[in-house]
């Protein structure tokens, strides 16, 4: 039978998330839907009507660019909490070379994974970039504070950079999303805070054998 603290076959759970970093992450993930929603409301005629999901047409547009800003503080408190956990080691690369036996779950036949494999220390990698230019492309847009600061030319410079960065990031995000469903239980971890020894050992069997020395110590 399952208790709170261990799984079904009595095992204690192994806490992947503190209560800080999960609500951490699902506020950084509430400012992403609202910024795509918006920003794509803002982007195309055709998408127009998602300005709705935040009470109109003005409200979009003012509320975007501080949503925007509560997003980067966010996620920057993100990377410093995991930053040393996403550094690229050895069998990263072999990791990345197999990635078809990634996709086709071959995982015995991979490098023991850490906390994060490769694909998720790539992505990290990518959100930081994404994030750095939607900051400093969304200052030099911001009509109201900052664009008259700027020659017209650097301001579409600008729109076209938030926009392919805009892009990147949605993209990004799905893919992350995708694989959070394709693995099972790691949307879990992130909503509990913790994960059985069976997924620790299955998908991050290098993080598992640091976490259960520690346990033994």
């Amino acid at each position: 039978m399952n208790t709170p603290d261990r799984d079904k076959d009595g095992n204690p759970l192994i806490e992947r998330y503190t209560p800080n970093e999960r609500s951490n992450h699902w506020i950084t993930a509430i400012c992403f839907i609202l910024l795509a929603v918006s920003g794509l409301a803002m982007f195309h005629p055709a998408t127009a009507w998602l300005a709705v999901f935040l009470g109109g047409g003005q409200w979009t547009r003012i509320l975007h660019p501080f949503i925007g800003l509560v997003m980067f503080v966010s996620f920057a408190l993100l990377v410093l909490r995991f930053w040393h956990h996403n550094r690229f080691e050895p069998g990263d690369k072999q990791w990345l070379e197999q990635i078809g036996d990634v996709v086709n779950n071959r995982e015995d036949k991979l490098p023991k994974v850490g906390r994060y494999n490769a694909g998720q220390k790539l992505l990290f990698y990518v959100l930081i970039f994404c994030m750095c230019g939607l900051l400093l492309s969304g200052v030099v847009i911001w009509r109201t504070y900052f664009a008259f600061y700027f020659p017209i030319e650097i301001v579409r410079f600008a729109a076209l950079l938030h926009a392919f960065c805009a892009f990147v990031i949605i993209c990004s995000i799905v893919v992350h999303i995708y694989a959070g469903l394709w693995v099972k239980g790691s949307i879990g971890a992130m909503v509990r805070g913790t994960v059985t020894y069976g997924w620790a050992r299955k998908h991050h069997p290098r993080w598992f054998e640091e976490v259960a020395r520690k346990s033994r110590d």
